[in-house]
């Protein structure tokens, strides 16, 4: 758990104090992260496949990896994603350097004890808009390029923004009022956020992360029309049909740094994202 905790720490203060801001204006900024990103996923033994496209004249890239699981890639693959792009005007340490941070610390845990599936750990450019909601997100010419492959994809996890918690009554607030009826009023809780077509992809990670982790869990499955329900990388999976939900700590409804220039290092809970990391390992590990 140590280790994990380093190398998280390590991760987002490199990608939001050392580089800082990664908009889609800086190509020199987002490549430097997406070097990092690969540097980091090749010294862990993973093959690394660098996805290149364009968005108005600029030459962006996604950064894939591949652990080999024990059953064959027919039985199909999972994809766990998160973006390493910011919007202009803030270093992205929540948003999502921490994203980022477990993603590779995720990586690095399967390459050492390899899962029944295979994984493709997915870094993303331009989630952040102007390139959201279109159709020049990284993610969306990920999810194409796999539909268009044929392969078979199980699931896809979005990570994004996974290290804000607050602990007051009152901090953590929903799109409807009528969601404090069923959600917590502190927001101590990870949240697992799907559509409907991926509650039952959605629960059985839900049910596993629960059996393996003490943090708490809250999910939802919902429609677009509920802000932020979609407001990642899972939802270009949607589009070509593959079953894909959003793992966060609830975003702009919880963290007052969101799309600012605060969202520091320093104001993320490297203990609770640690044992996000550590459970959702053991959940996946869970997957026959």
């Amino acid at each position: 758990m140590e280790k994990i905790q380093l190398n998280i720490r390590e991760t987002v203060r490199y990608l939001s104090h050392d580089i800082g801001e990664r908009s889609c204006l800086d190509t020199k900024k987002l490549d430097l992260a997406a070097d990092y990103i690969q540097d980091k996923l090749r010294c862990y033994g993973c093959p690394i496949e660098r996805q290149s496209f364009t968005y108005r004249g600029k030459t962006y890239s996604n950064i894939i990896a591949e652990v080999r699981g024990l059953r064959d890639k027919k039985d199909g693959i999972l994809v766990i994603g998160a973006h390493y792009d910011t919007v202009a005007g803030t270093p992205g340490a929540d948003d999502n350097a921490s994203g980022v941070a477990g993603l590779l610390e995720l990586a690095r845990l399967t390459v050492s004890n390899p899962l029944a599936r295979t994984v493709r750990f997915a870094a993303f450019s331009l989630e952040e808009p102007p390139a959201f909601p279109t159709n020049h997100m990284g993610s969306f010419v990920y999810a194409k390029a796999l539909k268009e492959k044929g392969v078979k994809v199980e699931g896809m996890i979005s990570l994004e923004m996974l290290g804000y918690y607050c602990n007051d009554k009152g901090c953590q607030i929903y799109p409807f009022s009528f969601f404090k009826l069923f959600y917590p009023a502190k927001g101590d809780f990870i949240s697992f956020v799907g559509n409907l077509s991926s509650r039952a992809f959605m629960n059985k990670i839900k049910d596993y992360f629960m059996s393996a982790s003490r943090m708490p869990v809250e999910s939802l499955t919902g429609i677009s029309l509920i802000p932020g329900v979609d407001f990642s990388d899972h939802r270009n999976f949607w589009k070509f049909g593959y079953p894909a939900f959003m793992i966060t700590d609830t975003a702009f409804y919880r963290n007052p740094n969101y799309h600012g220039p605060g969202d520091t290092a320093d104001t993320l809970d490297y203990e609770k994202m640690t044992e996000l990391v550590a459970g959702l390992y053991k959940a996946l590990a869970k997957q026959s």
